[in-house]
């Protein structure tokens, strides 16, 4: 497996020169309708402002009926259609899901769960990543499909595989077991440095030969720490070895052709940041529920997967137009919600805006999936009328293409310290990761405040504010990389539950947080975990605020207080501290301030550092800026019903990309409307 598995960037030039304009489609699906249907679709979509449709993610079993029989005719004329009608082709290597044929001659093919149960055919995803045939099959496809369109003029990007992970993340068959104990054997060398590790003299577990281990399959009690998590790193490194088998092909027959597969929100099993150093552009699947209002997870997704590749833009490769199939409740978007979010992705970072699907099904578990063309195929409907509206609309933001977004603050996100913190037999087991980091980022987008995403090892000399929310494992090397952004003029915000493990997940020796007890100047003596429904006070600049969830009983050793308790048997004592270090702070925060106390202590350190928005507004308003080397743009993107007044800085005169306006002094955007201002 470690052949495949690279670290190496795309030696590709960016994406914004090879698509010099704003992407616009979704995917297509043409073998599910009849030929005739074929060039009304292009015209609908040339119509609409078209200019790129993902094609052929599920179309493995119509390329290949048949074991080794290829029909490629029906994808010919699809292609030259769309071609004809001067739309780009996002070609899918249709590798999502294996045929029928195939798990009839390779039933071992289907993976299984931790209990042992064989899953079956009948939906997607139903195969094993450490299934060899699997992978020779997946060699044999690709290199077709790509010998055969390589030198289309209508080929833009591929698109391999289709949401890795998704449904199966991870298998515990034979494959994959015999697979992991290579992996094993790879990454420790002996099994008595992997005994070490693991601790395995815990619970007499210890190894006397590779054979004997297993993947973490159900078990009486709890697992192994140091397993599981490497099982979880095993498994994305197996998911990304599929990826990487068809990568491989591709750039070897299409060198110039940009790769790359979708990522999903949040999504917990796949360390995107590691998965990012192999794609050519980060593009993702969005599909925030209406009923939230303000789509700020789905913005703190945007930020994140602009932050992949280091503030490259990226593609919203999915979103629905209407509703979805899969919640308890399916709820609509509103006339013009879809362009509000629309805009949101382009804001924070986004060069195209793509769909699933172009067409709803007419069968299939899909079926109630909204598309860009309703059941109705009524060319007068609400939807299409939108998609229309908002095709035409982007052809005026071509000038945004290949923008960055300045930010200030970074928020470290580490899928391995996810991964280990929640993990089973902790002092608290309902502490969900991503809820610790949104708490951060809420507070900064509600500030317009442009947020990056980084990892603990990255430089972060060009951010004046990073905040570690939760960073509960601390590898080799993150603490001294904390140190010297701290002593070089740095703020750094560490949440309570940081330093506490290893790579292994196991403790460091010494006090809480031995790595960064030295930088933070304080010692954690016990963890107060607070059982449902209880919480605490803590005052801070004399003002009280509550706290729930945890709090740590803090013993100064350098650093001052900031805020402290108010209840329980640790009353007075540190609840936020500070410490000086070098040129820098870092300020450790022991507990989960409520929403106004944890406003009140970042908003003070925002106002130090002068970090502010890029425009003064109102509630529910979103101010984002994406700036060339020509032009710097303004999206004020304003979810209200009514409309809103923004003042805009003194000798500063706009253009508004939308309308065409010259704007100065202040402008007014209507409710439930947006304004794209370039200066």
């Amino acid at each position: 497996m470690d052949q495949l598995l690279s670290t190496e960037a795309s030696a590709i030039p960016q994406v914004s020169k090879l698509i010099p304009h704003m992407s616009y489609g979704g995917d297509y699906n043409p073998e599910q309708w009849n030929e005739n249907i074929w060039l009304e679709d292009a015209r609908l979509m040339k119509e609409a402002g078209v200019n790129l449709v993902s094609l052929g993610i599920f179309s493995w079993v119509k390329i290949e009926p048949r074991d080794g029989e290829y029909d490629f005719s029906w994808l010919d004329r699809v292609i030259d259609i769309l071609h004809a009608h001067d739309i780009g082709i996002n070609l899918a290597t249709a590798t999502a899901s294996t045929p029928a044929w195939f798990v009839r001659k390779y039933p071992d093919s289907l993976p299984v769960e931790a209990d042992g149960t064989r899953l079956s055919f009948g939906s997607r995803q139903h195969y094993c990543p450490n299934h060899k045939p699997l992978l020779a099959y997946t060699e044999k496809l690709v290199r077709t499909i790509a010998t055969r369109y390589k030198d289309h003029p209508a080929l833009k990007m591929w698109h391999i595989n289709n949401e890795y992970g998704c449904h199966v993340s991870r298998c515990y068959c034979d494959n994959c077991a015999a697979a992991f104990r290579t992996w094993l054997q790879e990454r420790y060398g002996t099994i008595e440095e992997l005994n070490a590790r693991w601790g395995t003299r815990f619970w007499s577990q210890q190894y006397g030969e590779w054979e004997e281990i297993q993947p973490p399959r159900k078990a009486p009690t709890f697992c192994n720490p140091g397993q599981q998590l490497d099982y979880f790193r095993f498994m994305n490194d197996s998911l990304l070895n599929l990826y990487l088998t068809e990568k491989r092909i591709l750039r070897e027959i299409t060198p110039a052709v940009p790769i790359s597969t979708n990522f999903m929100d949040f999504f917990k099993p796949l360390d995107y940041f590691r998965w990012a150093k192999e794609v050519d552009v980060a593009t993702w699947d969005s599909y925030p529920d209406p009923r939230e209002g303000q789509p700020v997870r789905a913005a703190m997704m945007h930020d994140l997967m602009r932050s992949l590749r280091k503030g490259q833009p990226f593609f919203l490769m999915e979103q629905v137009t209407s509703q979805v199939n899969w919640r308890d409740i399916n709820v609509n978007k509103a006339p013009g919600v879809m362009r509000l979010w629309s805009y949101s992705a382009i804001g924070h970072g986004g060069d195209g805006i793509l769909f699933f699907q172009w067409r709803q099904s007419r069968a299939g578990a899909e079926k109630f999936h909204g598309g860009m063309i309703p059941h109705s195929n009524d060319e007068n409907s609400r939807i299409y009328r939108e998609v229309k509206a908002l095709g035409q609309e982007l052809k005026k933001l071509n000038g945004l293409i290949g923008a960055r977004t300045p930010a200030k603050v970074a928020i470290i996100f580490d899928w391995e310290n996810w991964w280990a913190v929640e993990l089973d037999s902790k002092p608290h087991n309902d502490l969900p990761y991503v809820q610790r980091v949104a708490a951060y980022y809420n507070e900064c987008f509600k500030r317009n405040i442009a947020v990056d995403f980084v990892q603990p090892s990255d430089d972060l000399t060009a951010y004046d504010i990073v905040i570690a929310p939760m960073l509960y494992m601390v590898k080799p090397g993150e603490a001294e990389n904390l140190e010297g952004y701290v002593s070089g003029g740095g703020t750094l915000i560490v949440s309570y539950f940081s330093g506490i493990v290893d790579e292994n997940d196991r403790f460091y020796p010494g006090e809480f947080p031995a790595p960064l007890r030295k930088l933070l100047g304080i010692q954690v003596e016990e963890f107060d975990p607070y059982p449902q429904g209880h919480a605490n006070t803590v005052t801070y600049r004399g003002q009280a605020y509550g706290c729930s969830l945890w709090s740590d009983v803090i013993q100064l050793e350098g650093a001052e207080a900031v805020a402290t308790y108010t209840g329980h048997w640790y009353a007075g004592r540190p609840a936020v501290t500070s410490h000086s270090s070098g040129s820098g702070n870092a300020v450790y925060i022991g507990t989960e301030l409520d929403a106004d106390c944890l406003g009140a202590l970042l908003g003070e350190m925002l106002t130090t550092k002068g970090i502010s928005a890029p425009l003064s507004a109102p509630e529910q308003v979103e101010v984002l800026q994406r700036d060339t080397e020509q032009n710097k743009h303004l999206l004020i993107i304003n979810y209200n019903q009514e409309e809103v007044c923004l003042d805009l800085p003194e000798n500063e005169d706009y253009v508004n990309l939308l309308t065409g306006e010259r704007v100065s002094g202040s402008i007014t955007v209507s409710g439930i409307d947006v304004a794209v201002l370039q200066y």
